[in-house]
């Protein structure tokens, strides 16, 4: 009996251990940039293909850009598998783009020391301060309107993006049963919440400290997916964390705002030495990757064109300099131009967008030494004298061969020549040519020392 309960208990192992549910793990740590989308969109699909009973998006995040914000919120709803957003670890926070994506998951769950909140939308796209918009109007019983306005309505712009965000927010919120009063004063006021006062207004569904005790407290816990009630089985459940593959990691790299500045100098670098030294390839071929890299990090990101053009004016504004010395005007004018430009060239005040000064100086001063340095370099070689052809002949001394009245022969640079003289000239005379006349070399006597 022993050996018959040894075998079933083997054979039934592989089942026992193929029906532990899974539980996908994907981690936002950062600002929510699109390769950030990009990786958790792929990790929704993969944990619906993996047949996974629950996913678990583990955030620590400032914020990040609207657009990509809407992408994970899009493919969260849109998954066949439910979402557990999870603001971990201790100290960590889900503000701005983060509050709106735990609002959108089924379940919303906080470490303990952790924050949510902020979430009023940053200006993108259009430089200038973004005013504080003004608290809404409110009637009292006598049916007077009242509240403040004045400086506190902010432009129409501004005022346009709160509104479609407190509404966007307010419908996650409907659509989760969660505390939609507050969602707006997130999104109006930039309030935050700790773990223990999210649970309380009903922000939140519950705090756990780690994954583990995340899974053990969802167990049988009920959630709507795409309309229909499903009960959470995630006792016992086997974590898969996925990672973020090489495409992912290759756009997190160039859309970051420094990487993109590097990649567009690199590029510029590069083919400006290749227009100045034809026929190295390598420096055109690798400035050439890096611009259309740099073109494509911009198009995904905020961009203030005006200081990309900015950017573009000190470059030409550099080089400039060294073709028409203007005593460092024109060089001084570049540095500045670039400097300006590099400030202002993401036209965002989003955690992790920015460029810090503490690489734009450096950039700025290698830039303008390496095109002085590659320019100058250029025209040094375009003055040199030619050292080749029918035009390196003339200047060239001979040494005449026989005496000779007229025409004869003289040896140049190794070379025998048919030359012709106005003077007579006698062997071993030296001669310095003055032109060519198709293979026929003018000369003439040169000075002995002492002579003009």
């Amino acid at each position: 009996m022993r050996t018959l309960w040894r075998a079933l208990s083997i054979g039934l192992l592989p089942f026992a251990v193929a029906a532990a549910p899974a539980v996908t793990v994907l981690k936002i740590d950062g600002a929510i940039t699109p390769a950030t989308a990009e990786y958790v969109s792929g990790g929704l699909a993969q944990a619906s293909q993996h047949q996974s009973a629950l996913v678990v998006l583990e955030m620590d995040t400032p914020g990040g850009l609207d657009t990509s914000m809407r992408s994970i919120i899009k493919a969260i709803l849109a998954s066949p598998v439910p979402v557990a957003a999870f603001v971990h670890p201790s100290g960590a926070r889900a503000a701005s783009a983060g509050t709106y994506i735990l609002y959108a998951s089924h379940i919303a769950a906080m470490a303990p020391a952790t924050n949510l909140g902020a979430a009023t939308p940053v200006q993108i796209g259009i430089g200038g301060a973004v005013d504080e918009p003004a608290p809404e109007k409110k009637e009292d019983d006598s049916g007077k309107k009242q509240g403040r306005g004045g400086k506190k309505q902010g432009n129409v712009l501004t005022n346009k993006q709160v509104h479609d965000a407190s509404a966007y927010i307010r419908g996650l919120a409907q659509l989760r049963g969660r505390n939609a009063q507050w969602a707006e004063r997130a999104v109006r006021e930039a309030v935050s919440l700790s773990a223990d006062e999210a649970l309380k207004l009903k922000v939140i569904d519950l705090v756990a400290t780690d994954v583990p005790d995340l899974l053990k407290k969802l167990h049988g816990r009920k959630v709507n997916v795409a309309g229909a009630e499903r009960a959470l089985n995630t006792a016992g459940g086997r974590t898969v964390a996925v990672e973020p593959n090489w495409r992912t990691q290759l756009l997190a790299v160039i859309a970051n705002p420094s990487v993109a500045l590097i990649l567009m100098m690199v590029g510029i670098y590069g083919l400006l030495f290749e227009f100045s030294h034809p026929g190295f390839a390598l420096p055109g071929i690798l400035g050439g990757i890096c611009l259309l890299l740099a073109l494509y990090a911009f198009q995904l990101l905020p961009i203030n064109y005006a200081g990309l053009g900015l950017i573009v004016l000190g470059i030409a504004l550099m080089v400039a300099e060294a073709f028409v010395p203007s005593f460092g005007v024109l060089g001084i004018g570049g540095i500045a131009a670039f400097v300006i430009g590099a400030v202002i060239l993401v036209d965002t005040d989003i955690p992790g967008f920015g460029i810090p000064l503490g690489l734009i100086v450096p950039v700025s001063v290698l830039s303008a030494v390496a095109v002085f340095f590659v320019v100058t370099m250029a025209l040094q070689a375009r003055r040199r004298p030619v050292v080749s052809g029918r035009e390196e002949l003339v200047g060239a001394v001979a040494e005449v061969l026989e005496d000779f009245c007229g025409e004869g022969w003289a040896r140049v640079h190794g070379e025998t020549w048919r030359i012709s003289s106005v003077l007579p000239l006698k062997a071993k005379q030296k001669v310095r040519v003055t032109g060519v006349r198709g293979l026929v070399l003018a000369v003439e006597p040169k000075p002995e020392r002492g002579q003009s």
